[in-house]
């Protein structure tokens, strides 16, 4: 017979343990705003206790929630990664490369570590490969403008 395994109910401190065993860096963020960032492989995201997760819903919320997706870190911020349909690129507020396979891959499988310490449900587009925060496939300027 097959029974559903019980989990053990994690909290917050649980994750940021299990984060720093599986050797991530974490630092509390900047502002007192209860968030700490996590990083490895030159990848980084920011974290915090998610408020739902004492709640009683099924199936039961992660006790971490991401507050910003997995980027490469460029100068100290957290890139987007943006599909152009030809090419990925890492992109922050002032700074924009060429996202090579090295990074996708580091962004990969630092998400899939992030998710598997934070309880965090894993999607099947996801688990496939690495995706982008924004696309950006029509680069003909001027097409959703109609002139009459």
């Amino acid at each position: 017979m097959f029974f559903k395994k019980k989990t053990e109910k994690r909290s917050f401190n649980d994750v940021l343990s299990a984060l720093g065993s599986q050797k991530f860096d974490v630092a509390q963020g900047g502002g007192g705003s209860g968030t700490y960032r996590v990083s490895k492989y030159g990848v980084a995201a920011e974290i915090r206790p998610n408020p739902a997760a004492n709640e009683k819903i099924v199936p039961a919320p992660a006790p971490a929630e991401i507050v910003s997706r997995a980027g490469w870190v460029l100068n100290g911020q957290i890139a987007s990664l943006v599909d152009k349909g030809y090419q990925k690129f890492l992109k922050t507020g002032k700074l924009e490369i060429v996202a090579t396979a090295d990074h996708l891959r580091a962004i990969h499988d630092f998400q899939q570590e992030l998710d598997d310490a934070a309880g965090a449900t894993m999607l099947y587009n996801e688990s496939l490969g690495t995706t982008s925060d924004k696309y950006m496939y029509d680069r003909v300027a001027g097409r959703e403008v109609h002139s009459h």
